[in-house]
């Protein structure tokens, strides 16, 4: 074995645990950021899948391939892939580091980095509580839809069920069959009628009673959700061995069954045929920017929480370089399962497959997809795997809140859509862009590369410093403005939100922000001194855990 620099020479990473260099004393033992013993991960891949499994979620099934088409097919891949090297990947790898290094959650790290700007911890919290809610209530429509699809014949193959109408029309095998814009398919009916019970209630102002099956299985979703988390990283790191994988496995399954589908190719072609005149446009650089930012996941405190459980010299930069890319990937390769089952309905159809393609979020995974395996051989099988993949993908990104019963109520889809739309919408990019201010600009971006290189032995390259300091940071002040003036109505099936509604979604996408300058005036206020040695104070780092980890570490002080 070569021998080891001494810890703390130049170029050389200091390592814990290594014996002094002969001649020195002993250098002290690190500090642990915790007054009590932290736990670790028992595995690399631990971290790794749990990673993989919070960026990977059931976006990238019906988001990406949707927004892709939307905006350009092939052409799109550009500005997303722009968009992932100079904002997504950057902001993925700050936050890996910000985890690992101070090794404590989304509010108190805050004291360690600008105690000014805490409020931006707050605002994280209750953007993950409403995620939350409605996350958990399509994960318990996914299994719904799981426990249904065990029967010789799928409920949603055909109009002889109790909840159908006369609107009812199913043209897959037959070819009298016509389609009119008041025709309703079995599995849309199945959808809104049958598992939502959206008929019995009259929208935002009648909002009906609670449907009592959708209860159960968002209780059962808490349920699973508590025991994988009960002791901590111990259970979770277990169970992402298979919440992680299965849908990889599920997904080159439906890709292989998709391919040799009639009409698959047709769905191909269209996912990438390429548009370059959208590339003018200045939605589509909207659009790529904020889908890298949403399946990435910065600002959502997870990151943070996860990566505070690594050993300190873990290579965060390499993890963050390889589960960003495994996360892009993934929503590539879901443009080819979707598309190939879009292919196939359009050719059964006889339609044009932008004619299938109209739907996206759930509509895409509850009725256009389903629809689809429904008329596949071996229907049962494949609807089995389905849902048990967007179970599974939902699991992996979501959070123990208690249950909202306001979302299963036979009018909770409207809510969903509401807090879908605005819950964490501007709010999360808004709290991203401040923390990447916060972290590059007031606690400065020396500093930062100053830890990083404590733990990993190297500094940061100027690209990412340049992308941390002003290229991040305008890509996402892009997006806040761009999202802001565009404003569609708010429609879900044949309902039009009332327009108070969109007040109250703005509301709720402030309340979160608002935070963040009512801790600023707070820490101000009782904050003792002159406003400049308030301020002085607000901005600059606690010396805490810091202070003695670089000191323990045998470093220079970072003034």
């Amino acid at each position: 074995m070569a021998e080891q620099p001494c810890p703390g020479s130049p170029g050389s990473p200091a390592r814990q645990g290594t014996a002094p260099c002969q001649g020195n004393p002993p250098s002290p033992a690190p500090l642990s950021p915790q007054t009590h013993p932290r736990d670790k991960w028992s595995k690399k891949m631990d971290f790794l899948l749990s990673v993989i499994g919070f960026a990977v979620d059931l976006g990238n099934v019906w988001r990406f391939p949707y927004i892709c088409y939307q905006n350009g097919g092939g052409a799109f891949l550009i500005p997303y892939t722009l968009m992932a090297v100079f904002g997504g990947v950057p902001l993925f790898y700050m936050e890996l580091a910000l985890g690992q290094f101070h090794r404590t959650g989304a509010i108190p790290i805050w004291k360690r980095i600008c105690p000014i700007f805490k409020g931006i911890g707050f605002a994280i919290c209750i953007i993950g509580l409403y995620v939350s809610f409605y996350y958990n209530t399509i994960i318990a429509w996914a299994l719904y839809y799981f426990y249904s699809s065990f029967s010789g014949t799928l409920p949603w193959a055909s109009c002889d069920n109790p909840w159908n109408t006369p609107d009812c029309t199913n043209y897959f095998g037959s070819s009298n069959v016509t389609w009119t814009n008041f025709s309703r398919s079995p599995a849309e009916e199945f959808y809104t009628r049958k598992v939502l019970e959206i008929q019995k209630s009259g929208g935002l102002y009648d909002i009906g009673g609670i449907h009592w099956q959708l209860l159960l299985c968002l209780f059962l979703i808490f349920a699973i959700v508590y025991f994988s988390l009960w002791k901590g990283v111990k259970t979770s790191g277990k169970v992402v061995w298979v919440t992680a994988t299965l849908p990889y496995v599920v997904l080159f399954i439906l890709l292989i069954r998709g391919a040799t589908l009639p009409g698959a190719w047709r769905g191909v072609v269209f996912y990438l045929r390429p548009d370059w005149g959208k590339l003018l446009s200045t939605a589509v650089w909207v659009d790529a920017a904020a889908q890298i930012f949403f399946s990435l996941g910065p600002g959502f405190g997870v990151l943070l929480a996860l990566a505070s459980y690594n050993h300190f010299h873990n290579n965060c930069y390499r993890d963050a370089l390889i589960t960003s890319a495994v996360n892009c990937l993934t929503s590539f390769l879901s443009g080819f399962v979707i598309f190939t089952v879009l292919g196939y309905m359009a050719e059964m159809r006889d339609v044009e497959v932008e004619d299938v393609a109209r739907d996206k979020g759930p509509s895409l995974l509850f009725i256009t997809y389903p629809e689809a395996i429904a008329n596949m051989v071996g229907s049962t099988f494949f609807a089995i795997i389905f849902f048990l993949m967007m179970i599974t993908l939902g699991l992996d990104s979501t959070g123990l809140q208690p249950p909202s019963l306001l979302m299963v109520l036979q009018g909770g889809a409207y809510v969903v859509k509401l807090l879908e739309e605005f819950g964490a919408g501007c709010s999360i990019l808004a709290v991203v862009l401040l923390e990447t201010i916060a972290v590059s600009w007031f606690y400065g971006i020396q500093r930062f590369s100053h830890d990083v290189k404590a733990m990993l032995g190297f500094t940061p390259g100027p690209f990412w410093k340049l992308c941390w300091v002003a290229v991040s940071p305008a890509l996402l002040a892009f997006i806040v403005i761009s999202s802001l003036l565009e404003q569609p109505p708010l429609t879900l099936f044949d309902y039009q939100y009332p327009e108070w509604s969109t007040l109250v979604g703005h509301l709720i996408g402030a309340s979160s922000f608002i935070c963040i300058p009512f801790y600023m005036v707070y820490k101000l206020v009782w904050t003792p001194g002159s406003l400049k040695q308030r301020l002085a104070v607000c901005i600059r780092p606690e010396k805490t855990t810091r202070a003695r980890r670089a000191e323990g570490l045998g470093l220079a002080p970072v003034l």
